[in-house]
This record gives structure tokens, C-alpha cells and sequence, in this order.
């Protein structure tokens, strides 16, 4: 049943998945009711619902666009399940705001493969990628995948190799330009709080956050194991495609890992890859049986994780 609904992308499958978005996303929030007695709160946790919802639209547009999907609603039905596994996201703006700018870097890297306006693509996602940074500071391991984007397609051009640094120069001066505006803004102890590694992963406030974790990486295996065993027998031009959007998972697993104040909430930047692998192995498996049971199972766990962290 739950194929047949989104086997097609309609009005009616955006509709169902912005409702959604809408009821869990307040549902967490009104745990707790005090941010509705200040204007900036309230103006913040709306900024953040507009973050999310458009993450959904970019992840929708960056599946559809590099032929990643068919038409169908399977992208932003996945993202929607693997976000409730950490309801805590809703409550994180430096990594919800992180994890749109990496959407907007990684939308430029696939569309890499058309070989158009390369170079425009490469500026374009190192900027973004530096944006997250600032937000979360490990995000800047996301430029792995950049240089991974050169080998795979324009890798002759020498001065592809040098726009990252470009780049980088043009956020710093922006951000140079920020910090002499509001002068309390320490741009060396800005950093040096920040750039701190810690393998640490003893944050956990209860058992059920122990226990999502435990279900999204057995998930998440499942979907990674898959793409790549099935990678040879899909069509030559997504290859490449493909091959960074695993190379991006594993990036943003070695980013939840090597971060300092870890949480949960650092696994949104795996859910966008972990999302388009997902997609791509409903429409890869014909059998419908075996799909309905992978949706099945997936909406029990992230309703359970979900409402056990409530």
C-alpha cells in the first residue's frame, strides 16, 4: 500500500509529507511551552521548520534532477522516516542550518557529471561547504568529497584543484567582514572551540537515544550494502553518482565521529545520502512484498524511536 501511494510524485504525496513534517515537528516541540512567550524564540523555531522543509524540497529536487529517482515520492518519504529516528534534530539549528548548506554542496557536486559550468559547481559547493563550517566545524570534511567530484570528472584542469581555496578565501573575508561588525566575535577562539576532535560516544541521556543509534546504523548498513553489491548492475551514467553519494555517507559518519559535543542530531548530514541509497533500492528491488515490508519496518522503528524520546 504504502508503494503504491508514493509510487508516483503528486500533489497529494507532498502534501501528505509537509502534514507530517508539520505534526512532528510541533508535536516536539510543545514538550515544553516557554519559547511561545518570546518573539525570537517563536521566530526561530520557525526558521528552523522552514530549514527543514526546504532540506525535503532540496533533497526531492537533487534525486529528480541527476536521474538519482523516477517519479516517484520515495526520497522524501525516507527522509521524513529517518529524521523522526532523532527527534532532537528539531531543536538544533546549528546542524540543521549546516545540513541545508552541505544539501546545496552536494546538489552541485552531482550535477557535476553534466561537465557544464564545472568550475561554477566546484566554487559554489566549497563555499557551501564553508557556510556549514561555520556552523558546525567538522563539515568542513565535506570538501573530501569535492576532490573526490575532480578525480571523477575534471580532474585535468589544474585550476579546478585551486577553487576550494578560492573559496575558502571568499567565506573568510565574509566572515572577516561579520566579526568587524559585531565586535565580540573572537575569530581565533571562535575556531579553536570548535575545531576540537573527540571519538568519544558516551553522550547518551537515556537508553532510547542508545537504541535509535543502534536501528539507524543496522538501517543504515542494510541500504549502504545494498548500493554497493547491486552499484555494477545500474545504469553506467549514475555511477559516479552514486559513488559520491556513498563517499558522502561515509564522510558524514566520519564527521559525527570525530566531533566534539557529540548527539544524535550530528546524523542528519548521513540521512540525505542514506535517503537517496534508500530510494534507489526500492525502485532497484521489483518485488513489491519485499518493499512494503522494508517501509513497514522502517515506519515502526522511527515511530518507536521517535515517541520513546519524547
Amino acid at each position: 500500500m504504502i508503494t503504491s501511494v508514493f509510487k508516483k510524485s503528486t500533489p497529494l504525496n507532498y502534501s501528505l509529507v509537509v502534514i507530517l513534517i508539520l505534526v512532528f515537528f510541533f508535536m516536539f516541540q510543545i514538550r515544553e511551552t516557554s519559547w511561545i512567550n518570546s518573539y525570537f524564540t517563536i521566530f526561530q523555531k520557525l526558521s528552523l521548520l522552514c530549514f527543514i522543509l526546504a532540506s525535503f524540497f532540496m533533497i526531492n529536487f537533487i534525486v529528480k534532477k541527476n536521474g538519482l529517482s523516477k517519479d516517484n515520492g520515495y526520497a522524501i518519504f525516507f527522509y521524513l522516516l529517518f529524521i523522526l529516528f532523532f527527534p532532537t534534530i528539531f531543536n538544533n539549528p546549528d546542524v540543521i542550518y549546516a545540513n541545508f548548506f552541505i544539501l546545496l554542496a552536494l546538489r552541485r557536486l552531482i550535477s557535476l557529471q553534466s561537465l557544464k559550468a564545472s568550475k561554477e559547481k566546484i566554487f559554489d559547493a566549497s563555499f557551501w561547504i564553508f557556510v556549514a563550517s561555520l556552523f558546525q566545524f567538522w563539515c568542513v570534511l565535506f570538501l573530501i568529497l569535492v576532490f573526490i567530484s575532480i578525480v571523477f570528472h575534471v580532474s585535468r584542469d589544474y585550476r579546478n584543484w585551486v577553487l576550494p581555496f578560492i573559496a575558502l578565501l571568499a567565506v573568510a573575508l565574509v566572515f572577516t567582514m561579520i566579526s568587524l561588525m559585531f565586535n565580540n566575535i573572537d575569530a581565533v577562539d571562535f575556531f579553536q572551540k570548535r575545531a576540537v576532535i573527540d571519538f568519544r560516544i558516551d553522550y547518551f541521556k537515556n537508553n532510547y537515544e542508545n537504541g535509535a543509534l543502534s536501528i539507524y546504523v543496522a538501517v543504515a548498513l542494510f541500504f549502504v550494502i545494498s548500493m554497493i553489491t547491486t552499484l555494477s548492475n545500474r545504469p553506467q551514467i549514475v555511477h559516479a553518482s552514486y559513488k559520491k553519494v556513498v563517499a558522502c555517507f561515509f564522510i558524514a559518519a566520519l564527521v559525527f565521529i570525530v566531533s566534539p559535543d557529540k548527539s544524535n542530531d550530528l546524523l542528519l548530514f548521513s540521512i540525505a545520502p542514506l535517503t537517496i541509497m534508500a530510494a534507489s533500492h526500492i525502485e532497484y528491488v521489483q518485488q513489491k512484498l519485499n518493499n512494503e515490508i522494508v517501509f513497514y519496518v522502517l515506519i515502526l522503528c522511527s515511530l518507536f524511536t521517535f515517541f520513546s524520546q519524547l
